[in-house]
């Protein structure tokens, strides 16, 4: 299994980025909430690593520390949330935010995320509020809200930061109209596709 990577990072396309370790480039997928706080393109990255094998494909998802990976696997473990599904969901909030829905048991606002029915909610909040008890949601991971300044960040600058924003967003599980709606709504000039995902998915929940 990998689960851990240090390396050069190559290219970041949201929600996937590409880092070179050892001559070996591998494609990573993060949530959105971490993407915000890598470094910028030719710099050293470390990622932890969630490796998923299908029929059909070998997955890597990556996140910034052993916290966010945890809790990707305990969102993961619940009765219908697969790791697409789970990368949306820790996109679309923070950790606080997650952790402070379930505790709350706060269906309206979990069904906002993508691919999240009420049912699913539901199942979320039943399964995991005794899973994350003691977790203390300050330290799992910065809220997006948290994260490093736009102009700190490295993305790419927009000729097409909207496009890219548009395109991370369907990966995302985002309907387009939907997806395409708020970009364009949220978009501002010379805003960087990253900052305008981070924008589009606070305008979302």
């Amino acid at each position: 299994m990998i689960g851990r990577l240090r390396g050069t990072l190559i290219e970041k396309q949201p929600p996937e980025l590409l880092i070179e370790v050892g001559g070996v480039g591998y494609e990573i997928q993060m949530p959105m909430s971490c993407f915000y706080e890598l470094p910028e393109i030719g710099q050293e990255a470390i990622i932890y690593t969630h490796f998923v094998v299908r029929e059909d494909a070998q997955l890597l998802y990556g996140f910034n520390s052993v916290r966010e990976r945890a809790l990707f696997r305990e969102v993961i473990k619940a009765n219908g949330v697969g790791p697409k599904l789970g990368l949306g969901i820790l996109s679309g909030m923070s950790a606080t935010q997650f952790v402070a829905c379930v505790e709350r048991e706060d269906i309206s606002t979990l069904v906002k995320l993508p691919g999240v029915g009420k049912k699913t909610a539901e199942r979320l909040v039943v399964e995991m509020k005794d899973r994350l008890k003691g977790w203390g949601a300050g330290d799992l991971f910065t809220p997006a809200t948290d994260a490093a300044p736009v102009d700190s960040i490295g993305a790419m600058k927009a000729d097409g930061a909207e496009e890219e924003a548009v395109s991370a967003l369907l990966a995302l599980g985002y309907k387009p109209t939907q997806a395409s709606k708020v970009v364009s709504q949220v978009a501002k000039p010379d805003m960087t596709s990253e900052a305008l995902i981070r924008e589009a998915l606070r305008a979302m929940v």
